[in-house]
């Protein structure tokens, strides 16, 4: 059992950063992918970014509007995993999902583990 807690989100301007940490409870955190989903009101659930165990093939992967802004990392010896997002817009306002799972992949379904989500806003 994984219990997953996020921090970090809040109000931003446009252009700013915010860093969002995700504290995992369990011994096994870092055996699991973990993975960033967004949701905005009215819209599916989407993937931002995924990091798998250390020295696994394809170790982090990023949704397109993630690519170039967004860093995932994870420090397995805190059980934390964390999504550094920097140079903000009014569309990544969303509700940030933390999530753990053993393929890593870039769908919800994939996933059997989640936190209860934290709000980022970022004004124009």
């Amino acid at each position: 059992q994984v219990q997953l807690v996020e921090s970090g989100g809040g109000l931003v301007q446009a252009g700013g950063s915010l860093r969002l940490s995700c504290a995992a409870s369990g011994r096994t955190f870092s055996s699991y992918a973990m993975g960033w989903f967004r949701q905005a009101p009215g819209k599916e659930r989407e993937f931002v970014a995924r990091i798998r165990p250390r020295y696994s093939a394809g170790y982090t992967y990023y949704a397109d509007s993630a690519k170039g802004r967004f860093t995932i990392s994870r420090d397995d010896a805190k059980n934390t995993v964390y999504l550094q997002m920097n140079t903000l817009k009014p569309e990544d306002t969303a509700v940030y999902y933390c999530t753990a799972g053993l393929s890593g992949g870039t769908y919800p379904t994939e996933y059997g583990y989640w936190g209860q989500g934290t709000q980022v806003t970022v004004s124009s």
